[in-house]
């Protein structure tokens, strides 16, 4: 049998928003999980349409397309495109499992959830030609799952091919998250069994990884077990956590002595009242800059991610919460318009209130205003998203956080990080181009352990 795995772009290259490297960064790990439960004589392609382009004129037995809300678009096109011609396509991921009703208009089936039960009760369905038309995940276990087809990665195209995750889901509940619908029926938050995962680690080449996970730090005990295990191991890796889950210094401490040097931390807000609107009240502002101290402590570098529009947001935010990123000496900081995803409370309030603008899914990137504000326009709202954007990455502004690291050399690691993302656009294209991203990769690497 042969299996085509598509990941549809995320954005259009065409577009003045399509930034290379960020979608050059990591491989589809959920689609070269689910090839692994393909039998030995299978043949199995992975296409990667933020890296290369995929064709649809072939003609393999099935097609899966993983689908979120941007791509939905171009995954229904080329949906469509392989139906007409009599290939089989399932379709499966964050946007199918939110809105099966949409999806199911162009697909054979559906794989809701996380998949890794449904998965194979599919394949073995489509064997036998007797194939539902929805499958629903409750498995909530890692156990058992196949070893990653890293086989049918194409490492020279990604940045991070040493990405690995080693949960699903979160252990937070915040109201405009998408996972909240997509581990509905189950557990939330669970994770792979260590002795597996640092087997998986130990096979991967080169220094660098980094951890997909929601929350690294989600479950202590894991952590704690997976970082004892890393030492030693001579890895440098970045990952995820929350600003509640780093208040424990040894659990801190432990991953940093088994390679830890960057994390990304949803802070989302300083505005109390915004966070717990939006059912995240276990993030305590007071906290913020003290966890940001000590992770620079630490050697960790911090990568800040803000959402703006938020029920309780005035105009000022943006260059509030842009005083306050570049006062921290934060190294990297991503920003988002408050976005209501299909299937999450926050969605289903703002459709209850008549307060969505459109369902023009292509543009629910968090980027573009999808909602009505009471307290900003849709053009006060995108001007302010840019404009944080403009003015935390000016070369004065890196300068000055960089400024805030303690030593030298974190202030030289800190401004060649910060400016490497944002400033060298044309420099990572270059370098996507001639095929040089192994290179890029090493020295992130020494980058990274540059401490």
């Amino acid at each position: 049998m042969r299996v085509k795995f598509i990941l549809p772009a995320l954005a259009e290259a065409e577009t003045g928003n399509y930034r290379p490297i960020k979608y050059s960064l990591f491989p589809p790990l959920g689609l070269a999980t689910l090839a692994g439960y393909l039998r030995p004589d299978d043949e199995a392609e992975l296409g990667d349409q933020h890296v290369e382009p995929v064709t649809t004129d072939d003609e393999p037995d099935l097609v899966a397309i993983q689908v979120y809300i941007t791509n939905a678009g171009r995954a229904y096109a080329m949906a469509d495109d392989y139906r007409r011609r009599g290939v089989f396509v399932v379709l499966g991921g964050l946007h199918p499992t939110s809105l099966p009703g949409e999806a199911l208009q162009h697909a054979d089936a559906l794989v809701l959830g996380p998949a890794h039960q449904a998965w194979p009760e599919f394949l073995r369905d489509f064997r036998a030609g007797r194939c539902r038309k929805i499958y629903t995940d409750n498995c909530r276990s890692l156990d058992d799952i196949p070893p990653v087809r890293r086989d049918l990665i194409r490492r020279r195209n990604y940045l991070v091919p040493n990405s690995i995750v080693v949960s699903r889901g979160c252990p937070q509940s915040c109201d405009f998250c998408y996972t909240r619908n997509f581990f509905a029926g189950g557990r939330q938050f669970y994770t792979a069994p260590v002795e597996r995962t640092l087997r998986e680690i130990a096979a991967l080449p080169g220094r660098h990884l980094f951890f997909l996970d929601d929350n690294l730090f989600g479950a202590p005990r894991f952590a704690r077990e997976l970082f004892a295990g890393m030492e030693g191991m001579n890895r440098v890796f970045q990952g995820a956590a929350t600003v509640r889950s780093l208040q424990d210094d040894s659990l801190l401490e432990a991953a940093v002595r088994a390679g830890l040097r960057s994390l990304f931390i949803g802070f989302e807000s300083l505005n109390p009242e915004s966070l717990a609107a939006c059912n995240k009240a276990i993030n305590r502002i007071e906290e913020y800059a003290l966890t940001v101290r000590r992770l620079h402590d630490h050697g960790i570098m911090v990568n800040a991610s803000f959402v703006f529009g938020l029920e309780a947001d005035r105009p000022e935010v943006f260059d509030r919460t842009v005083e306050w990123a570049l006062e921290t000496g934060i190294e990297t900081a991503t920003f988002h318009l408050a976005t209501p995803y299909p299937g999450t409370p926050f969605f289903e309030r703002m459709e209850k209130e008549g307060r969505l603008l459109h369902r023009d899914w292509e543009r629910y990137d968090t980027r573009h205003a999808v909602i009505r504000h009471d307290h900003m326009s849709a053009e006060e709202l995108e001007e302010g998203y840019w404009r944080s954007y403009r003015n935390f990455y000016r070369w004065r502004s890196i300068f000055r956080s960089a400024s805030r690291q303690r030593s030298a050399v974190k202030k030289l690691r800190h401004f060649c990080y910060t400016a490497a993302w944002k400033k060298l656009d044309l420099l990572w294209a270059a370098v996507i181009r001639l095929k040089r991203l192994p290179c890029a990769s090493s020295l992130l690497e020494k980058v990274l352990d540059f401490s």
